[in-house]
């Protein structure tokens, strides 16, 4: 070759891409199913690999049938069954079954709402800020009367006590948020979610994460629409769970209780203390009076900002979070023993490791 010819560009050598393993628990969601994984598969980068898991725990209405035909027409797509029935024990099966070679886990639910390319924007947002974990926004959406005030008021200091993830704007690294994508040596190291935990497991392995010098970045920019409970009963329920997961996780990780978290059970005992002392001392009745003064103002602002009476029902519901996550949060204290984790403790209940 004449040595004054230039030479041609240099072929880029190709770099193997991570591949990145797709959890969704699914428990009776043929409703949704089929769109949300189109959803997520939906502009998806080709420099990728994917690996799909639908982790069901024994659904009846038709889950699995309809994954079983999506997935003769993906070779990416696998049903696997989950004994355990709880969304951690899937995800942790999963990783087991199908993440040996995978370097990313991408945690998903059936029933939320998620914007085009999200899996692959949780992928770049992992490899732009150096996390070890991406956790999102959620902002709650309602379809009944009584839905849309518990979405409303959900996203307010009142129903959320300030929580970042709770449709928050500002990204950064934080200590909690809800679970997107991780690094799989992150989940890995921490031993994967304990599924002796009924709530707040996701809480509960972010302590371990950061413990073992994980980073935990908040993405505003990545925002899913969430469903909230659509009565105040099922409210009650998912609420005292929330408190009674709380009450282990605090023992757990005492650093990790804040201000908002011990407020709730502290202001809702006293406000009990107030109301059985009052026939005695009545001025303590302007505890409860002015907390009930401050739920029926939030009420009303939340039907003139959304225009709806409905917001009359954001009062009664964060009234109903508060008083329900207060009883769980004490009667956890009261009945489940818990140990300060240490870093060489197993997760406990169940393991991620393959």
């Amino acid at each position: 070759m004449n040595p004054t010819t230039p030479l041609p560009p240099a072929v880029p050598t190709p770099t193997p891409t991570p591949l990145a393993l797709v959890v969704i628990p699914t428990l009776n969601e043929a409703r949704h199913v089929e769109a949300v994984l189109a959803r997520l598969r939906e502009g998806l980068p080709a420099d990728h690999g994917w690996r799909f898991v639908v982790a069901d725990g024994g659904s009846d209405d038709g889950t699995v049938e309809i994954v079983q035909r999506l997935a003769r027409a993906d070779r990416r797509l696998h049903l696997l069954p989950n004994p355990g029935r709880l969304q951690s024990a899937g995800i942790n099966l999963a990783v087991e079954r199908f993440g040996a070679d995978a370097a990313i886990l991408v945690r998903c639910d059936a029933h939320a709402e998620y914007p085009p390319g999200y899996v692959g924007q949780l992928v770049a947002s992992l490899e732009a800020h150096g996390a070890d974990a991406v956790v999102v926004p959620m902002d709650s959406l309602g379809q009944s009367c009584v839905g849309r005030a518990i979405a409303w008021v959900s996203d307010t200091p009142v129903g959320s006590g300030g929580s970042a993830h709770r449709a928050g704007r500002r990204s950064g690294f934080v200590d909690h948020g809800h679970h997107a994508a991780f690094r799989m040596s992150s989940f890995r190291r921490a031993g994967g979610y304990d599924v002796s935990m009924m709530a707040n497991e996701d809480a509960e392995l972010d302590c371990r994460q950061r413990k073992l010098g994980s980073r935990i970045f908040l993405d505003a920019a990545i925002r899913i629409g969430y469903h909230p409970r659509d009565s105040l009963a099922r409210l009650w329920r998912q609420y005292f769970s929330y408190g009674r997961g709380r009450s282990r996780t605090v023992r757990r990780h005492p650093e990790s209780l804040r201000l908002r978290q011990f407020a709730v059970p502290a202001h809702i005992g006293l406000c009990v203390l107030a109301l059985l002392a009052s026939p005695w001392l009545p001025w303590l009745a302007l505890w409860p009076g002015a907390y009930l003064l401050a739920l029926a103002g939030t009420s009303v602002a939340l039907a003139v900002r959304h225009r709806s009476p409905c917001g009359l029902l954001g009062g009664p519901a964060a009234f109903v979070m508060h008083v329900s996550w207060a009883f769980g949060f004490a009667q956890g204290l009261l009945t489940v023993r818990e140990m300060r984790w240490q870093p060489d403790a197993p997760a406990g209940g169940g393991s991620a490791h393959g």
